[in-house]
């Protein structure tokens, strides 16, 4: 009988202390955009980070995912919730690169060489280095999720060569340090929002873009495209930002709720990214895509074409920056 009471006792004091916590959760439903179609592994983060929310909350918070750029380009968006006329964007480095230099270090080639640095790097220091800086510019960094190293497509011949990228137009992203690195290839980089790259591609207006496996997948690239090469040049995270008046908004338990969600889908989100990529490379091939390597002798020149970009590009990752990232790779390295 004793207990019996000791456990009737802390069954009752764990339901009065449960039901203020959860009566303090008010509505929500806040909206999210992104440039990728429903089927990228990015709505694996968007559908867990919701069902988190939901059951977290009882019911009364939840996410609702708009995708293909519906709300607007990644720079569109995330100027919409810089405002806060949308909640939440989840969006590429390279779109807020220009509003916090300290994203741009994303986009330098060849800076991880494995997912376990990429994983150590986007959950450590060096996240809440970039994290601390997003409030001045109207937005919360929750998380960084995964879009996932780059590789290289084009409708005119496979390239096998570091000189095969000589003279084809490529599509890049809308920022400095991708243009100078195609342009060390020989290629001619055309800045372009993504919602305009297929048009481009089918019309010929591009030859070639890049972009990971699985955003080539389910942007059916293959449909304009012949030839991929597993470049792997650059890596692409995917920061997940809310408004900052939106959070502010939001009640400490809201807030905390907001926060380990969005830390809980992560694993969701990269474990799906990573599970799809090497399927994307066998369904590629399938859709008739022909997929080559570069040698290792032709990596390696590659490397040394686009090395210079690093120095290049101080100006526009800034040089703390890029120590700051690099301090962390070199101790990850045992350097």
């Amino acid at each position: 009988m004793k207990t019996l009471k000791t456990s009737l006792i802390a069954l009752l004091t764990t339901t009065a202390f449960a039901a203020p916590a959860l009566a303090d959760y008010n509505s929500h439903t806040f909206k999210v955009s992104n440039g990728a179609s429903e089927d990228h592994p990015v709505s694996a983060g968007v559908n867990a980070m919701s069902e988190c929310l939901e059951a977290g909350s009882g019911g009364k918070m939840k996410l609702r995912g708009f995708y293909n750029g519906q709300l607007g380009d990644d720079a569109e968006a995330t100027q919409s919730v810089r405002s806060g006329s949308i909640e939440m964007v989840i969006t590429g480095a390279a779109a807020i690169g220009g509003i916090e230099p300290a994203m741009s270090v994303f986009e330098l080639p060849f800076m991880f060489a494995s997912d376990a640095e990429v994983d150590a790097i986007m959950t450590g220091p060096y996240f809440d280095y970039v994290a601390e800086k997003m409030p001045e510019h109207g937005l919360v960094m929750l998380s960084i999720w995964e879009n996932g190293f780059r590789n290289a497509t084009n409708g005119r011949h496979a390239i096998n060569a570091v000189s095969d990228f000589e003279g084809l137009n490529f599509r890049v992203m809308q920022n400095p340090i991708f243009l100078d690195t195609f342009r060390r290839l020989g290629a001619n980089p055309v800045p372009m929002a993504f919602g305009e790259v297929f048009t481009a591609l089918e019309t010929g207006a591009v030859d070639g873009q890049e972009n990971p496996l699985p955003l080539i997948q389910a942007s059916k690239f293959y449909e304009v495209q012949k030839y991929l090469t597993l470049t792997r040049h650059a890596y692409s995270p995917t920061p997940v930002l809310m408004g900052k008046t939106v959070w502010d908004g939001l009640n400490a338990g809201e807030q905390a709720l907001v926060q380990s969600c969005a830390d809980t889908a992560r694993d969701a989100q990269t474990a799906r990214s990573r599970a799809v990529t090497e399927q994307a490379r066998t369904e590629l091939q399938a859709e008739g895509m022909e997929v080559s390597e570069l040698s290792a002798e032709e990596m390696d020149k590659l490397r040394a074409l686009v090395a210079p970009v690093y120095e290049a590009g101080m100006e526009t990752v800034g040089r703390e920056n890029f120590d700051a990232l690099m301090g962390e790779l070199k101790a990850l390295r045992g350097n």
